[in-house]
This record gives structure tokens, C-alpha cells and sequence, in this order.
């Protein structure tokens, strides 16, 4: 079976987005998605993102972990947008599915601005935080984010009794100033680190805003694949709402692999 593909990343994060407005990748299985995402004998990759027709909204992102394991991601969605763009869909102000629910979206010249789901809790214990940001997330501070303290820490904190079973996504936060931080992820369904996550650097964001409330209502965040930015406003129960996801995707490029099927 041969498979037209085209590969985006955003801030390090890389992807690969299939036209499936038609369905003609509905048969798609776990073991294709994987062997697709394998960077040794397929074409490599964090995830794969199918873009589905939705009755409702301007598409539905189908979102699946390079392990085949399906999730929210922050950084993948700017990616679909970008590639829903190529496919004649408006972007300049659209809303989309995803598993999670529906996002709103636009992109400018230079970035895509995804809105995120409201996070209703930061739970807190010592410099150790847990959240949910459409991914479920552990974040630690530390000055030291690493790749390999992230990639001991990360597998350490994932396939803990705790979290084995579902899984969790694993930051490293370095504060940098009150309105700036440095961050490291490992990703569940990837089980490596990745050079950006955006519902990490959500999650991120917003323990670094609870620990110091600085008043302004955006954090930056320096991934090691480059740099994002943080929106958001606070409730009076402690929780954030109107969350936006802001930074760039970019086209890498595309082309064709044949599937074979045994």
C-alpha cells in the first residue's frame, strides 16, 4: 500500500500528517503507526496524525503516540493545523475535534495558537507537581534538566506502581525568572525525550505561575527544540482557564513509503 505522507514539527516535536478526509487510512493498524513512526525502518517520528473529516468542526485530529497508543498533543495539534491548511481548510480561525474535546485554533504568519482544555487542579507535594493539560503530567524543579537525568527521572516517575499502568508524561522545570522557564519531557507512548511537548510546557507553565504569581498572565518556555509561549487566566478557585498553546510549526517535508503487508 503506498502512503502519501508530509512530516511538520513544532519546536523540535516532529510528525507525520496523512490525509484522511476521504478515509482511505481508517484501516490504518497499531503496527503500521508504529512501524511508520519507527526512525530506523519507517519515516520517523514522535506520533502520526490523521486529519479526519468532522460533521461538526473544520476537522478532527487523530492523534496516535509513536507506540500506537493514542493521546492529546499540544504540539501535534499546530502541526495539523498547519497541514489542515494545505488541504484548503481555513485556519485563520477554526475550531477542531480531538480526543479530549474540541480546540479552538488560528494561525498568523509566524505561529499557531491552539486553546487548551481548563485545568481545574495543580496538585502540590514539596517541589513535585501532578496536572492535567490534555496529557496527564508530572513535573519536577530541578536545575539540572539534562538528557540524561530527564531519561532516568522520566522512566523512574512512568513505570513507577503508581503510574505503570496508564502511564505519565515526565517534565524537568528550570526557572529562569518569573516569566521564563527551561524545560526537559519525556513522553509516555514515545518512552523517550522529546525536544518539546506542548501540553507539557503547559503543564510546566502553570506550576512555575502557582509557585510565584507574578501577575503577568503568559509564561515563556525554552524547550530544548525551541521556544514557546504560555497564555492563560486565572479562576478564583485556584484553577487556570483560557489556556493557549503559541509557537510555530514548520513544514520538514513529504513524500511516499510503500506499507507493505505480510
Amino acid at each position: 500500500m503506498q502512503i502519501k505522507f508530509s512530516k511538520y514539527q513544532g519546536t523540535g516535536n516532529d510528525f507525520i500528517l496523512l490525509n484522511n478526509l476521504s478515509g482511505s487510512h481508517d484501516a490504518l493498524s497499531v503496527a503500521d503507526i508504529k512501524l511508520l513512526c519507527n526512525r530506523r525502518f519507517g519515516i520517523g517520528a514522535d506520533g502520526l496524525i490523521k486529519i479526519n473529516q468532522s460533521y461538526s468542526k473544520a476537522f478532527e485530529m487523530d492523534y496516535y503516540n509513536s507506540d500506537g497508543s493514542i493521546s492529546f498533543c499540544g504540539n501535534g495539534a499546530r502541526c495539523a493545523v498547519a497541514f489542515a491548511e494545505t488541504l484548503g481548510i481555513e485556519v485563520s480561525d477554526l475550531t477542531f475535534d480531538a480526543i479530549d474535546g474540541s480546540h479552538w485554533a488560528s494561525k498568523t504568519a509566524n505561529d499557531i495558537k491552539i486553546q487548551m482544555g481548563n485545568v481545574e487542579n495543580v496538585h502540590a507535594f514539596e517541589n513535585e507537581f501532578e496536572l492535567y493539560t490534555g496529557s496527564p503530567h508530572y513535573v519536577k524543579i530541578s536545575d539540572d534538566i539534562s538528557s540524561e537525568t530527564i531519561l532516568n527521572f522520566g522512566k523512574s516517575i512512568r513505570f513507577s506502581p503508581k503510574y505503570n499502568s496508564e502511564g505519565i508524561n515526565v517534565n524537568l522545570l528550570k526557572g529562569i525568572s518569573p516569566t521564563k522557564i527551561e524545560i526537559a519531557s519525556y513522553e509516555r507512548g514515545v518512552e523517550e525525550e522529546t525536544l518539546s511537548c506542548g501540553t507539557g510546557a503547559t503543564a510546566c507553565a502553570l506550576v512555575w505561575d502557582k509557585i510565584h504569581n507574578s501577575g503577568t498572565n503568559f509564561i515563556e518556555v525554552k524547550a530544548k527544540g525551541g521556544n514557546l509561549k504560555i497564555e492563560f487566566k486565572r479562576d478564583s478557585f485556584n484553577g487556570y482557564y483560557d489556556i493557549f498553546l503559541v509557537g510555530p510549526a514548520e513544514f520538514v517535508y513529504s513524500g511516499e513509503i510503500n506499507l507493505t503487508k505480510e
